[in-house]
């Protein structure tokens, strides 16, 4: 009994110490100059499961570099980068595995499909639990550029590595491997780890590990590394190391982050404070050093302080680099003790990260401002903006993706985050959650629990759940609405004061749920601005009535301190002093500002625009209510004055936007508009209509760039009359009934977008599909395909006038919907601007419209680089004639694709037009001078 009881004890034990029992030893010998690793290395690793495996999977991810169809290249296009997939391939990097052996015999070994960076491996012998499989590995690393991801080899000749030799892959009842995404987020189990590694003389190294051996001859250096339960292994080989070490009683912290000028004792008693924090939090740590690095803050840098130019200094020098040093020694403590699965459950490790920082900012800056320094300047100091603590950012980061209905579960797996969501909003929002669920369960619980979870769980599996149980464990409320709906769901948070009644000692109110979720709300009653009492409301599944005692109470106030991170808190508040007083004032600001909740604020803005040559500069201000956070009801009116036409001019707009979650209806907006500019010398035209807009995405996958419009409007159009020009005298005043429907995937590598557009007016209908389709090939070929199909329903026209018709190569554009700078221009530069639209011919031939149908096909395709080879063919057909075949080609200069383009006629209808008079008026060009078309360039990047 005893013998069967002392086995069970030490397999028990074998068991729980987890991945404790791993081993990785490497030899790697670097060719600096062929940029290329020779490593023969030894893997030993436990089977913990209860499973027996005949397969066993490893990550190589060096090898996603090498090919541009890796999950790390449709990664990189995915997010508008192109320097991948245009990368020569000696920047690429890549495995060559010569062999897997174990016991001294070859085993069978492949890469997955579709993702080369999983090695699977039959093993010989069938690994039983408990049991541990030893293979050897001989293989040729050759190392990438860094200006993929950051890591690789330098300009300068250095080595930045991560992830750069082979590990195995965990099976905990299931494999947990998945394709390097440029996330940082590779799943391994603890291994103690010996690297012997061989490398020029004249070099440096850099790496957490412990230097247990050094050697060098007149050539190279031999050095020896270890390190006990290692996760993270980053390595770093410089000409000149521009590392610095500062140690404690405790561990070193190792960095090359920007200090931003500091001196040396500076940056010493920092380092110290941020130790000390961390060691109040988290006890001692389980390695002596952390290494912090660049790479780590510019890929997770203090969003706000590095989107300000370097002159602009709003916070103190030593404050900055205090907060630089804190985040990415929270980061890399929490991911080399936690071995939780950062794909699947980054939320975890982000929302300790954000929560500390917070509490950092409100212990040792707790008068810090958002805006700094800049708080405080003449003119600024009004802004609501310039009243926000630093800490406030948090919420309003995720609330620019909440409100814009971008915003995503923080469940959901890290690969299938929004840019934006992955680098900011999900992590503000999980940390600004875990103190919403501090201040709900009573203070320092949540504090105390993630200290105590973190230092129970220190280099031990864990998970998600763990720590739902964990935290369950230490308060008796219930706190189910955490984990279902803030965590799992989208589900927004509003509440708002219905009704109030009150007497001499008594309030009685009713506050409404407006979402449906189970999430509570603080509820303050005040006297003035002194509290008086707090009370947490909860299971509010649409309208709750509750009694409060008066206590000199004269106004009620939901998430008074807003720590909740509500949508709208515009009606958070009632007054017990009259009705006339709960009515917001007025308010007006020069230029945006951040949403102040207790004023209606009206916004000016001067404005100084060039929108066409009739009217030249145009100087006006800018009246409107939005914010930096987006909301449902929007109105702008732009009173100008035009320099040119000595006229004022101007738009305006009413709108209203309902957005829609777990829809692919992604959003409805409708509203009126209205303008008056100048399309002709001297000459205006006045615009109104209502219109209303379906927009669509996939629900489930926001990261997909699949959307689709369907588009209703209503316009009417009346122009001044043009006694210059018999032939568009007759149709000065229309109005139009027009239905379009867009479909697009805009992608980098594969381009589409199907548009199809139906108008009916009481002298014409017409219809018209445009279809364009653009491949980047693997030969960093360019195809670009449009194709153009248009054709009148009805056409009671005068036949002499093509006000109406479709155009060949230069629109009407009766519509005012395209940017033209000259719109009734027929010679000069100005009629020379290009726009993609109905023929899309660059040429100007002898049919430039078309009173009954039209159809044609646009191309183009690289010869070099930038410079591409066009052709255009078409069928134009008029009234009472034949249709008419037209063509035309050359050369297409592509700046910057849809933004600036210029194109050189080469052979047409007209002959070798580069040999006729006045080429130069021949050239047509593509330009935008809009800077919301612009923004575009950095929305497809991060949204």
């Amino acid at each position: 009994m005893k013998l069967r009881l002392l086995i069970c004890t030490i397999f028990t034990l074998i068991f729980f110490t987890g991945f404790g029992q791993n081993k990785i030893d490497l030899k790697a010998i670097f060719d600096i100059n062929a940029k290329q690793i020779k490593i023969s290395q030894t893997i030993q690793y436990q089977n913990t499961s209860n499973n027996v495996l005949d397969t066993i999977y490893l990550n190589d991810w060096n090898n996603s570099y090498s090919t541009k169809k890796t999950p790390l290249a449709h990664r990189i296009a995915d997010e508008y980068n192109n320097k991948f997939h245009l990368a020569k391939n000696k920047d690429r990097g890549y495995s060559v595995i010569t062999s897997i052996k174990q016991d001294n015999k070859n085993l069978v070994f492949s890469q997955l499909k579709n993702q080369i960076d999983i090695i699977q491996v039959a093993l010989k012998t069938p690994l039983k639990p408990n049991e541990f499989y030893t293979i050897n590995l001989d293989y040729i690393v050759q190392v990438p550029s860094d200006k993929f991801t950051s890591y690789g080899y330098t300009d300068t000749g250095d080595l930045n590595l991560r992830y750069w030799y082979i590990t195995p892959a965990i099976y905990n009842g299931e494999w947990q491997y998945y394709s390097n995404k440029d996330l940082d987020d590779l799943f391994i189990p603890k291994s103690d780890v010996t690297l012997k590694i061989e490398y020029p003389k004249g070099y440096t190294i850099t790496s957490e590990l412990d230097i247990i051996n050094k050697e060098e001859d007149t050539k190279k250096q031999t050095v020896i590394l270890e390190g006990k339960n290692r996760l993270n292994n980053k390595l770093f080989l410089n000409k000149i190391s521009n590392f610095n070490a500062i140690q404690t009683d405790d561990f070193t912290i190792i960095s090359n982050i920007n200090d931003d000028g500091l001196e040396v004792i500076d940056k010493v008693l920092i380092t110290e404070k941020v130790i000390n924090f961390l060691l109040d939090n988290f006890g001692k740590p389980p390695h002596s050093k952390l290494l912090l690095t660049n790479i780590d803050y510019n890929n997770d840098p203090i969003y706000g302080l590095n989107f300000l130019p370097k002159f602009i200094k709003p916070y103190p020098n030593h404050f900055q680099y205090e907060l630089k040093i804190l985040k990415i020694a929270l980061q890399n403590y929490l991911e080399n003790t936690l071995l939780i699965n950062p794909r699947k459950e980054q939320w975890l490790i982000d929302g300790i990260q954000i929560y500390y920082l917070m509490q950092y900012v409100e212990e040792h800056y707790p008068e810090m401002k958002f805006l700094g320094s800049i708080a405080d300047f003449w003119g600024v100091r009004s802004f609501h903006a310039a009243d926000m603590d630093f800490n406030d950012k948090y919420t309003l980061a995720f609330m620019l993706m909440a409100r814009s209905n971008r915003d995503q579960k923080l469940t959901m797996p890290k690969d299938s985050l929004l840019k934006f969501n992955k680098n900011i909003a999900n992590k503000y929002k999980a940390g600004v959650g875990l103190k919403y669920l501090d201040d709900f369960v009573n203070h320092d619980v949540v504090e105390n629990s993630l200290s105590e979870f973190i230092i129970d769980n220190k280099l031990k599996p864990t998970s998600a759940k763990a720590f739902e149980n964990y935290i369950k464990s230490k308060t008796n409320k219930n706190i189910d609405w955490f984990f279902n709906d803030y965590l799992n769901t989208r589900k927004k948070i509003d509440f708002k004061i219905k009704k109030v009644r009150k007497t001499k000692d008594s309030i009685t109110l009713t506050i409404k749920n407006k979402r449906d979720n189970s999430m509570p709300i603080s509820l303050y009653t005040l006297n003035n601005d002194s509290i008086i009492s707090k009370t947490w409301i909860e299971n509010i599944t649409n309208n709750k009535t509750i009694t409060l005692p008066r206590n000199d109470a004269n106004k009620l106030v939901l998430n008074y301190n807003k720590v909740i991170p509500e949508v709208n808190i515009r009606d958070n508040w009632k007054s017990l002093k009259g009705f006339f007083f709960n009515n917001k004032p007025l308010q007006f600001r020069l230029f945006k500002d951040i949403e102040d909740p207790h004023y209606s604020q009206v916004f000016f803005m001067p404005i100084a625009e060039f929108n066409n040559i009739y009217d030249g500069f145009t100087i006006g201000m800018r009246a409107y209510n939005s914010t930096i956070l987006k909301k449902r009801f929007n109105y702008k009116f732009e009173p100008q004055y035009s320099l040119k036409s000595k006229t004022f001019t101007g738009s305006g707009f009413v709108s209203m936007t309902h957005f829609l979650e777990d829809s692919n209806l992604y959003s409805i907006s409708y509203g009126i508009g209205a303008g008056y500019n100048s399309f002709a010398p001297n000459l205006f035209v006045t615009q109104f209509g209502p219109a209303i807009t379906f927009l669509f995405r996939e629900k489930n996958d926001l990261r997909s760039n699949k959307k689709q419009l369907l588009m209703f409007r209503y316009s009417d159009i009346n122009r001044d009359e043009d006694i210059n020009n018999i032939l568009t005298t007759n149709e000065p005043n229309y109005n139009l009934f027009n239905v379009r429907y867009v479909n697009s995937n805009d992608n980098l590598i594969n381009f589409s977008k199907l548009r199809t557009d139906l108008q009916i007016s009481k002298t014409f209908s017409k219809v018209s599909l445009n279809y364009e389709y653009r491949r980047l090939f693997e030969s960093n070929r360019q195809l670009n395909l449009r194709m153009y199909t248009g054709a009148f329903l009805s056409n009671k026209n005068d036949a002499n006038s093509n006000y109406f018709s479709f155009a060949l190569d230069r629109p009407t554009d009766y519509l005012f919907d395209y940017p033209y700078l000259g719109r009734s221009e027929t010679s000069g530069i100005f009629s020379q601007q290009y726009i993609a639209a109905e023929g899309g011919f660059k040429s100007k031939l002898d049919t430039p419209f078309a009173n009954q149908w039209i159809t044609t096909i646009n191309s183009s395709t690289t010869l070099w680089r930038y410079i591409l080879l066009y052709g255009d063919i078409g069928l134009v057909k008029n009234k009472f004639a034949s249709p008419h075949f037209v063509y035309d080609s050359g050369i297409r200069l592509n700046l910057v694709t849809d933004y600036f383009e210029i194109y050189f006629p080469l052979y047409s209808n007209l002959g070798w037009e580069i040999g006729q008079p006045n080429y130069d008026e021949k050239i047509r060009f593509k330009f935008t001078v809009d800077p919301q078309a612009l923004l575009g360039l950095f929305r497809r990047r991060w949204f």
